[in-house]
């Protein structure tokens, strides 16, 4: 009996084995090669190009950062011709850039990141339920840990619909996403573990304007588009036109509706490939090695604080202050940035590596995930390792190897332990 314990011990040891081997190999991308050799910007320019060109069904703009330049772009569009100050909707992008404009208010001390939300909303406040709403602070809102079951994602409302306003869309979103609660309440304990909601930044949305006494558009434009320059960026999208803005296509290829939004803070950024190189060379420029270095809107210090880890999943650090974390930098610091995806087939990401001064922007529509898979291949160039959304999104794949070893596993243990009850019962 001891040799089949053993046997069987053995077993579950290399069933364990296996899928670490499978979940490490993954994300240290073994056996997965880069779309351009290493170092090699323009080799990587021609790459995106060459994925995109003559396929991409919509509007695509791209620009490659390397030590703080602009070293390469490319816009290709099957409509009205598009350039670097055609504005994107950017969807969940908005977060990153709101998030911003709230911890400028933590700078001035307008608002304290860990004092309770309630603090400073005046037009709205939390619904009580089993849960402290005191226990909700800015900083787990930004890094959406606050306990909020929202669930949001917001569908947008069309031409001609009237927008709901802010309070009653934090009540109950009408323009909640499929299988979307859209209630924002806390509904699990603040601060216990990562829980994505846009309604929490429709609520941050909210904070800025009852603090200020502004409208969010306004402050974000005085706060941050005029100080780094980024004339083509508005939470606003006006009806009639009248900027310079990509059309939206659908993933046939089909010119799709422009939706509005209530809920700015969490997805209704309009920007250009021009105004997000600023932004993220104003977060590249307080690691430009400089001690005495400054940068509008934030200081470095501040802009190293929404990269510090702040939210897990599956034992990773994946969020900051309203930044993705996509995978380490291998200096003690994290590849960041943020993504955008929405119906019917809109995709951004903008990623930078604080440690080489490099970044990538995408900003498309027509594909619901290119920019994002794209941004993923930058990121394995740059050092090696599936990102966090990649991971992500090769996960099935991960889980059916698992499988299949697991099957392989327990099927040789099966044999093992038959042919050695066999030989026990002959030697009887």
């Amino acid at each position: 009996m001891l040799r089949y314990g053993l046997l069987v011990l053995a077993a579950i040891a290399a069933l364990a084995a296996w899928a670490v081997l499978v979940f490490a190999a993954a994300f240290s991308g073994w056996g997965r090669t880069a779309i351009a050799p290493v170092g090699d910007a323009e080799a990587f320019v021609q790459a995106v190009v060459d994925e995109v060109e003559g396929v991409h069904p919509g509007n695509f703009a791209f620009a490659l950062v390397e030590d703080g330049q602009l070293v390469g772009e490319y816009y290709t569009s099957p409509g009205e011709p598009i350039d670097r100050h055609t504005s994107f909707q950017t969807a969940s992008l908005s977060k990153w850039v709101s998030a911003v404009g709230v911890m400028a208010l933590v700078e001035d001390g307008r608002i304290d990141l860990d004092a309770p939300v309630s603090t400073y909303l005046q037009s709205w406040q939390l619904p009580q339920t089993g849960f402290d709403n005191e226990q909700v602070t800015v900083r787990l809102l930004l890094s959406h840990t606050a306990g909020l079951t929202d669930g949001l994602g917001y569908g947008g409302f069309a031409p001609g619909a009237t927008v709901q306003s802010l309070p009653d869309a934090l009540s109950q979103a009408s323009d909640a996403s499929p299988g979307a609660d859209g209630r924002v309440r806390v509904g699990m304990t603040p601060g216990e573990q990562f829980e994505y909601s846009g309604g929490g930044y429709s609520l941050l949305q909210l904070i800025v304007e009852d603090v200020t006494g502004e409208s969010f558009e306004t402050y974000m434009q005085g706060t941050v588009f005029q100080p780094l320059a980024m004339h083509d960026s508005s939470y606003l999208d006006p009806e009639d036109g009248g900027v310079n803005r990509a059309e939206i296509y659908d993933a046939a290829g089909e010119p799709a509706v422009r939706y509005r939004f209530s809920g700015l803070a969490p997805t209704a950024l309009n920007a250009s490939t021009a105004d997000m190189v600023a932004f993220v060379l104003f977060h590249l420029s307080s690691n430009s090695g400089n001690e005495a270095s400054s940068t509008p809107v934030l200081q470095p210090d501040t802009i190293e604080l929404m990269r510090q880890p702040h939210a897990f999943q599956m034992g990773a650090e994946i969020w900051g202050l309203g930044t993705v974390l996509y995978a380490p930098d291998g200096v003690g610091d994290f590849i960041a940035g943020h993504d955008g995806s929405n119906d019917p087939a809109i995709n951004s990401a903008v990623r930078y590596n604080p440690a080489t001064r490099d970044a990538i922007v995408i900003l498309e529509t027509g594909d619901a995930m290119l920019a994002t898979r794209l941004a993923g291949e930058w990121v394995f160039w740059q050092n090696g390792q599936l990102d966090s959304f990649s991971f992500m999104t090769a996960l099935d794949s991960m889980l059916e190897r698992v499988v299949i070893g697991w099957l392989v596993i327990g099927l040789a243990t099966v044999i093992m332990l038959i042919v050695m009850i066999r030989r026990g019962r002959r030697r009887a």
